[in-house]
């Protein structure tokens, strides 16, 4: 087994920063900043180490626009990409005046008129001017996020191997379903293969849950399932660097009631509707009204959100819809679709799928069937 740590393909890495570079040019960016881990690895294509933790902004990374020159925080070149000198390599640093004199001798620093960063402290607000002493300090977060949110045939087939990977979790842990299992169980039989699989790192909280009878968006309040629960399987895996998610619902136990197999078919009625909405130039609001046209309530979380390097944009949900949020769909867009149907006395049906947006409309990414079709 290869344990060393190796960057991402050249043809990714350099398809996704040509698009970042695009867009700092769009946004009149000299310079970035950059300090969250997703970004960096979207203009680097190198996975760094001791990234574990929360941790406060810090300049990590600085992409230089006119001669596409990176400076990395790295205290080796392990998994750093060939076209990163290694004198644009710097170490850690407790003190933010150190740092700023390794920003003070990035090539076009004293001459920059526009820096973007993507999150900024009280600290480096007052700091960074005397790095860049010549620019305006802006949000970097709308450039990258253009650049993010569509991605390149490299991107899809990076999704695609994290997305095998958290289906054979998924069908690992719907193996294991039968009454009287511990859901803890379950969710243990979903980790052991998708690790098996090289992936340690779920992208999801909640693995397996039992379905709440009494009240929606809940789980049960149970340790064991029971014959004739709803138990919703969420598989995420966060496989170098890319986020793929999958959900299903299976029930527990040899005898699925009338009530139940009503609740799949309203189930499969709202994923055709969603389905339908996921077409270039459609608003992200059609994905909500998606729900009312199946005659269902809207779930309070989002209904939909973007895949990649993490939690990428758009963000689906009634609230933020709400706040003035609006935005389409575009080629090249991946997300994740999710459906919700409950009834009381019976729980609920939770599906998740991993769906590519394409100029001719939505390809489902994942291949996981729904208990409709396992059955």
């Amino acid at each position: 087994m290869a344990i060393e740590v190796l960057p991402d393909d050249r043809a990714l890495r350099i398809g996704r920063r040509e698009r970042a570079l695009a867009q700092m040019d769009e946004h009149g960016l000299d310079i970035l900043v950059l300090g969250r881990q997703a970004n960096i690895r979207y203009l680097t294509g190198a996975p760094q180490l001791w990234i574990a933790g929360t941790r406060p902004f810090g300049p990590m990374c600085v992409v230089v626009r006119a001669t596409g020159e990176i400076y990395l925080n790295s205290t080796d070149d392990e998994g750093v990409p060939e076209e990163i000198d290694h004198d644009h390599l710097y170490g850690l640093a407790w003190n933010p005046l150190t740092l700023i004199d390794v920003l003070k001798k990035v090539d076009g620093a004293n001459t920059a008129r526009r820096v973007g960063t993507d999150a900024i402290t009280p600290t480096f607000a007052a700091l960074l001017p005397e790095a860049f002493p010549n620019a305006e300090l802006v949000d970097a977060e709308p450039a990258l996020r253009a650049a993010r949110r569509i991605k390149t045939a490299d991107e899809i087939a990076a999704m695609a191997a994290a997305l095998r990977v958290a289906e054979v979790g998924l069908a690992a842990a719907v193996s294991g379903l039968a009454p009287g299992v511990p859901e803890r169980t379950l969710a243990g039989m979903m980790m052991e293969a998708m690790a098996a699989g090289g992936v340690s790192t779920p992208a999801t909280q909640d693995a397996v849950w039992v379905t709440s009878r009494e009240q929606p968006w809940h789980r049960a309040a149970v340790d064991d399932v029971g014959s004739g629960d709803l138990v919703a399987f969420a598989a995420g895996a966060l496989a170098n660097g890319y986020v793929a998610e999958a959900g299903r619902t299976f029930p527990a136990g040899g005898h699925i009631s009338s009530a139940a197999r009503e609740l799949f078919t309203r189930s499969n009625t709202l994923y055709d509707k969603m389905l339908a909405a996921c077409h270039p130039g459609a608003a992200t609001r059609d994905l909500l009204a998606a729900y009312r046209a199946a005659g269902e309530p809207v779930p309070p979380m989002p209904v939909a959100h973007g895949l990649g390097l993490g939690f990428d944009p758009p963000v689906v949900s009634e609230t933020l819809l709400a706040a003035g949020e609006h935005d389409q769909l575009d080629t090249g867009m991946v997300l994740a679709l999710t459906g919700y149907v409950w009834r009381p006395g019976v729980g609920a049906v939770f599906r998740r799928d991993t769906v590519q947006v394409t100029a001719t409309g939505p390809e489902v990414l994942t291949a996981s069937p729904s208990w409709s079709e396992w059955s």
